[in-house]
Order: C-alpha cells, then sequence, then structure tokens
C-alpha cells in the first residue's frame, strides 16, 4: 500500500465517520483507529513502516515513510563527564598536519593543558588544550569540518 492509497483511504473514513478500521492484504496490515483530536494509523509489512497522523478536521499529512528507528532511550547522563567546547568559530583538525596521526582518539588518556585538535580561524591555528585530565569518551568533531562557537568537540570522562 503506498502513501497515496493509504492517503486516500484515511480520507475514506473521515467522510463515512467510521472510527475503526483495519485491513490485511497479502504481508500488509493497516489497522485505523479515531478518537479525540487526531487519528492514528499503522501499516505494517515486509517494506518499511508508515505512520500518519490525521488531524480530525483537516486533510492527512504522512508524518514519516522510512523504516521507523526504535524510540531512542535519553542515556542516563554519567558523572564525570566534562564536553570540551570550541572557544571560537573556524575549521576543525584533529592532527597537525594532513597525514600525520591525530592528537588524541577515543580511550586515549589526557592530561591538563594537552593538545585535543586544532581549529583554524582567519589562517591563525589555535590548539585547543584539555581543561581535565581523564579519559576520551566521544569525539563530535570531524576533520575539516567547520565548527561554531560552543559546539562541543570533545567529551571527557574526568579522573576522580
Amino acid at each position: 500500500m503506498n502513501h497515496k492509497e493509504l492517503k486516500e483511504l484515511i480520507e475514506f473514513l473521515i467522510e463515512k465517520d467510521i472510527a475503526e478500521f483495519e485491513l490485511e492484504r497479502g504481508d500488509v496490515k493497516v489497522k485505523i483507529k479515531r478518537g479525540g483530536e487526531h487519528i492514528v494509523a499503522q501499516a505494517r509489512s515486509e517494506m518499511p513502516y508508515v505512520a500518519v497522523t490525521v488531524p480530525q478536521s483537516g486533510p492527512p499529512s504522512v508524518v514519516s515513510s522510512a523504516a521507523a528507528p526504535p524510540v531512542p532511550v535519553e542515556p542516563v547522563p554519567e558523572e564525570n563527564l566534562h564536553i570540551v567546547k570550541s572557544p571560537i568559530v573556524g575549521t576543525f583538525y584533529e592532527a597537525p598536519s594532513p597525514g600525520a596521526p591525530p592528537f588524541v582518539k577515543v580511550g586515549d588518556q589526557v592530561e591538563v593543558g594537552q593538545v585535543l585538535c586544532i581549529v583554524e580561524a582567519m589562517k591563525l591555528l589555535n590548539e585547543i588544550e584539555s581543561d581535565v585530565a581523564g579519559e576520551i569518551v566521544k569525539k563530535m568533531g570531524s576533520n575539516g569540518q567547520p565548527i561554531e562557537y560552543g559546539q562541543e568537540l570533545f567529551v571527557i570522562r574526568a579522573k576522580k
């Protein structure tokens, strides 16, 4: 069942004031329930998952047509995590020169004052140093990427 067919089906159900509808056609199963302010339609098959939300008084609109990822669970913030942010706008470089190994990698231990990366701004190379000692947990920037003021660059698990 494509988006157009699903949209037409929902419009028909609204027009006929049908509160609940279920359809199975081959490997496609569509279940629509109306109630309250919105209509929620779900179509399941071997094909991507489609969810449609329709206001009671308006035309339907497809909310998601790609394979729906599972609802992300917010990670519990871990204590002693420190975020190193960019103090300037510029270009992120993970190494001192092209082809050189990066200053740090995920899993490396760093000390206060150790260079983590370079941010180039107006032809000046600015070394970004760690302001805590600990382990690099995550690198947020990618080599050659433009970055903004305050953008997160690294997550460091501070030593206790």
